[in-house]
């Protein structure tokens, strides 16, 4: 079990969408909270209402997770203030939206950076601290865009599936180095943060868009019972199955699940490089 009262949670992507529900609800249940994103004043606003829900002190720092001198220099902020970490939550993400050939090189450097690497770079900064005192927990936030590729998501389904092998070696590495530091790995579908404005579900019932407040509270829940794994909705389970199919009829469930045209019609928002 790991307990969020009283520990230092660091929660990157914090200034909005489900990072500003973690940062809320870590600081009712009594969290010290500490947000990286690169929205200093979105973060400073998360900051400031999450103080007034809960005990522990609460910081927001200006942070490029993507950027790994950034990273560095605001983890030895971060540790000097407010000590080490006890849960980190890389939260961070950003979305394009767009056929490969429409992509600019710009954003899919961008997409990588945030969405995988930032991974290395705030793991790395933060983890050395749990494996000394034998204790922690690290999510992972990835997508169920990390288990199967969809038209226009080249780039993020990409990046996500790096990040879905980036959690489960590190899982691996830790029951042997640090059995005492937890990792969860979070898999949803499109959540309605913003982020993903116009994707559509053709069975709703099946596929539903998520509510950002259940998926948040899913993950808060997690932590607190070491679940290394969290699939949203229970049909995100079942893909791993269909990738043990031909690859003609994991495209012909794909297309009649409605998952080939999920972005057709993705407005999207423009997202900073949390």
């Amino acid at each position: 079990m790991t307990t969020i009262n009283n520990k230092h949670v660091l929660i990157t992507g914090g200034a909005s969408g489900i990072g500003r529900l973690l940062v809320l609800r870590c600081a009712e249940m009594g969290a010290a909270v500490t947000i990286l994103d690169v929205d200093e004043a979105g973060a400073r606003a998360a900051a400031a209402e999450a103080a007034d829900r809960g005990p522990g002190p609460v910081r927001a720092f200006a942070c490029d997770v993507g950027d790994r001198e950034q990273v560095a220099a605001r983890a030895a902020e971060v540790l000097a203030a407010q000590g080490p970490v006890d849960i980190l939550v890389n939260n961070a993400g950003v979305v394009s939206g767009k056929p490969l050939l429409e992509l600019s090189d710009e954003h899919i450097e961008r997409t990588f950076r945030v969405n995988t690497l930032a991974l290395y770079w705030t793991t790395k900064a933060f983890l050395p601290a749990m494996v000394a005192r034998g204790s922690g927990h690290i999510v992972t936030v990835a997508s169920a865009a990390g288990l199967i590729g969809s038209p226009r998501e080249t780039d993020y389904a990409a990046s996500k599936f790096a990040a879905v092998g980036f959690n489960e070696a590190l899982r691996m590495e830790l029951k042997r180095s640090a059995p005492g530091v937890k990792t969860t790995v979070v898999r949803p579908f499109y959540v309605d943060t913003g982020m993903f404005a116009g994707v559509k579900t053709r069975f709703p019932l099946l596929l539903p868009i998520l509510k950002e407040g259940a998926v948040t509270e899913r993950i808060l829940r997690a932590i607190q019972h070491d679940t290394p794994q969290i699939d949203m909705p229970w049909m995100v389970r079942t893909l791993p199955l269909m990738r043990m199919l031909p690859v003609w009829a994991l495209d012909g469930l794909a297309d009649f699940f409605g998952i080939t045209v999920a972005m057709d019609e993705f407005t999207g928002r423009e997202t900073p490089a949390s």
